[in-house]
């Protein structure tokens, strides 16, 4: 048996995990002439073996590929992380920008070992190293400062309205752990793992070949099944650091707490989607097998038609139609069920559309948050999508996201 609370305390949250985050001066200043937070850490006082899942993009960033050669098979406990530049088609100079920085932050924190780098922010530009190594002055002693957890989900922000981050604690019989994690996501969005990055500190004593099975089970239904722009990034990156200092474990236990976890900032990611106003659960079911309802599921949250429309408020159920039939699944209309929330529209070759209906289906839509479910009628194969409407607000701030 197994309880599982929420706490406070983000990444911090687990024994022998601190993070926090300062100004390089890398965002410039907020409106009262603040300096923007734009650098985090991740520090822990155990070197640890990270489980990673990492970009499908065939052009992954800098900062990835450096994983890759240098610390991937190694123990490291340390990651640094920079928001502003995603140091991505930087080609070989972005690698070696990469070892330049750690080399400095090694000699300014002589205990750190196999550091990481982690960036998000423009493409296309090289990294301004010198303000980043200067900022490695202000990193503060590793010690229980209550606000470093919300300073380091404050600094990865890019185009993020809000910080996502959050913590649990999970009590088993012979003892407890906790869970914590910091996100961020907001465009660049599309269901191949987001474009995101994500960090999840545990003190649970996990078996690591546990650890990479159930990272992965978490992100097919979290991370890889939303969609804000269709769009996947260079810099995609979920990090997992399990140290054991709880001495506990339960495999449950453990799944269902990163579950939790994973799926709170995946819709985290999908609210603050750039513009958005509207959370939309694209659910498939009975479609031939799993593999078919996720293809239409994703088609769904990626179809411009279907954003525009939820954007509106317009029920126009034929754009989810079209989207289905043209996904590639098997499918047929006298086996096809649309609804918005409990409010049927089509029902296996029957119109349910009359005026009534869609005031009903209309009145779903002004929600922000709904469901559309989709019964194929062909199998037991179900999957759930999450999307978001698509407006003004996207196209305004992609049109001058350099700025």
């Amino acid at each position: 048996m197994f309880e599982i609370f929420p706490i406070g305390g983000g990444v911090n949250a687990p024994q022998g995990f601190y993070a926090d985050g300062v100004s390089a001066g890398l965002k410039g200043k907020d409106s009262n002439g603040a300096d923007l937070l734009d650098i985090a850490f991740l520090y822990s006082k155990e070197p640890l073996q990270p489980i990673v899942s990492f970009t499908n993009n065939c052009f992954p960033a800098a900062p990835i590929t450096h994983f890759k050669q240098y610390v991937q098979g190694k123990k490291s406990n340390f990651v640094l992380i920079n928001t502003k530049n995603a140091n991505a088609m930087t080609g070989h100079r972005g690698v070696q920008d990469v070892v330049e920085i750690l080399e400095s932050l090694k000699q300014e924190l002589p205990f750190i070992e196999n550091p990481i780098m982690s960036s998000t922010g423009v493409i296309g530009q090289y990294l301004p190293k010198e303000k980043i190594k200067a900022s490695f002055k202000l990193f503060k002693p590793f010690e229980n400062d209550k606000d470093a957890h919300t300073r380091a989900a404050n600094a990865i922000r890019t185009t993020d309205t809000f910080s996502k981050e959050i913590a649990l604690k999970v009590k088993l019989d012979s003892g407890e752990f906790h869970i914590g994690a910091m996100a961020k996501g907001a465009g660049m969005i599309q269901p191949s793992l987001a474009t995101m990055l994500c960090f999840i500190t545990t003190d649970a004593k996990i078996v690591e070949s546990h650890a990479k099975e159930v990272l992965q089970e978490c992100i097919k239904t979290s991370f890889n099944a939303i969609s804000v722009d269709g769009d996947t990034s260079t810099n995609d990156s979920v990090f997992l650091f399990a140290n054991g200092y709880s001495g506990v474990y339960d495999k449950d236990a453990f799944k269902e707490a990163l579950q939790i976890v994973m799926h709170k900032l995946a819709l985290d990611i999908v609210r603050d989607g750039e513009g958005a106003t509207r959370v939309v659960a694209f659910e498939v079911c009975n479609a031939a097998d799993e593999n078919q309802a996720m293809k239409a599921a994703k088609a769904l949250s990626n179809s411009l038609l279907v954003k525009t429309a939820i954007f509106g408020g317009d029920p126009n159920w034929g754009r989810i139609a079209s989207t289905i039939g043209a996904s590639g699944v098997d499918s047929a209309q006298e086996r096809l069920k649309i609804a918005f929330n409990d409010v049927v529209v089509f029902d296996r070759g029957e119109i349910c559309f009359d005026e009534s209906q869609e005031a009903k289906a209309a009145e779903v839509m002004k929600q922000e948050s709904f469901r559309i479910t989709c019964d194929l009628g062909m199998g037991e194969g179900r999957f759930v999508a999450y999307g978001c409407d698509l407006g003004h607000r996207y196209v305004e701030i992609n049109a001058d996201y350099r700025s």
